[in-house]
């Protein structure tokens, strides 16, 4: 049994429907955690390491990592259904748009430190930690992720069913 169709069948029966109907945005949503995960343990380790005076820097690097993880994932997997372009045609705009997300998740972070003043000494290294992680990990990610959604979708890959349709539960097609 597909992976997929494991979960939705742990949805209650009222709600299956709507599941399905919003299995690409949950697929989203999914990758979305997978690579919330890889950011924030990635920018924490480089944040509390070899990145301590530069959180900016260690950002855009989790940023980084977390997007090619994010492209496969997206590809393989949360749009497989879409096409329309080339490969290196929509890996190029997938960068585009997700070079712009970086912006997106850095922007709260570096307003918390540089423009509010969330940082040693100022304020405690405990209320640093938390502004760090509300300004990056919670409205960072909020922000890139809204507009990610958004662009791929619209430039990204915006052809729905122009290969195998997976809007109907086959065995085997979803995984």
């Amino acid at each position: 049994m597909a992976l997929v169709e494991t979960v939705v069948n742990l949805v209650p029966k009222s709600l299956r429907g709507l599941a399905l109907k919003h299995q690409e945005f949950l697929k989203f949503a999914a990758v979305g955690g997978m690579t919330f995960l890889v950011d924030t343990i990635i920018f924490y380790v480089l944040k509390l390491t070899i990145l301590e005076p530069h959180p900016v820097t260690a950002k855009i690097v989790s940023v980084l990592i977390a997007t090619i993880v994010s492209y496969v994932l997206n590809r393989e997997w949360s749009f497989r259904t879409r096409g329309g372009r080339e490969r290196p045609h929509e890996a190029a705009l997938f960068f585009l748009v997700s070079g712009i997300g970086v912006i997106l998740y850095a922007a709260p972070l570096w307003v918390s430190r540089y423009v509010l003043g969330f940082d040693e000494p100022a304020v405690s290294r405990l209320t640093e930690e938390i502004a760090d992680f509300v300004s990056s990990s919670v409205i960072g990610t909020l922000l890139g992720m809204a507009f990610r959604w958004w662009a791929f979708r619209k430039f990204v890959f915006p052809d729905r069913d122009s290969k195998q349709s997976d809007t109907q539960l086959k065995p085997g097609v979803h995984d």
